[in-house]
């Protein structure tokens, strides 16, 4: 039975539950922008091969944005792969990117949009994220970013 690489256990460091602020910036999906709560709740799963992350954005007491992602590690590439599906209806996106220290950084292109992501584990307890578009890959506006505190540890 093959086992994880050490590429796949990184992904054990955001297991847990996540919950925190987010600020929207104003975008032609949310013209005003303004705060959020994001929560993350993101297990092991695949006998380690795989991170599920399931997530949703409250906004005035109401779930506004709920999404779903499978991350994992591409050991010919090295580079880990995020599928990401969510409540807008599109079809799924496949981001790809490294750890550097503390820090994922994922990226997807086109057509249409150009994405990054980014997750910054390099403070205990915290998660920081935060998402950037550009319609061509070159000037970027940020859409969020938010600091999730760790609420729960996966076992």
């Amino acid at each position: 039975m093959p086992t994880p690489s050490a590429g796949h256990r990184e992904l054990e460091r955001m297991a847990g539950e996540w919950e925190g602020e987010e600020k929207m910036y104003p975008s032609p999906w949310d013209p005003k922008g303004g705060l959020a709560i994001g929560r993350l709740k993101c297990r092991m799963a695949l006998n380690g091969f795989a991170l599920i992350n399931d997530y949703e954005q409250e906004r005035d007491g109401a779930i506004v944005f709920t999404g779903h992602g499978v991350f994992t590690f591409h050991p010919e590439e090295q580079l880990y792969w995020l599928t990401w599906f969510d409540c807008m209806g599109m079809a799924p996106e496949t981001f790809k990117g490294s750890f550097d220290g503390g820090v994922l950084r994922l990226a997807h292109g086109g057509p249409g949009m150009h994405v990054r992501l980014t997750y910054d584990l390099s403070e205990a307890g915290y998660l920081g994220k935060t998402l950037e578009m550009s319609p061509d890959g070159g000037g970027w506006s940020r859409l969020f970013d938010g600091r999730l505190k760790r609420s729960r540890v996966e076992a």
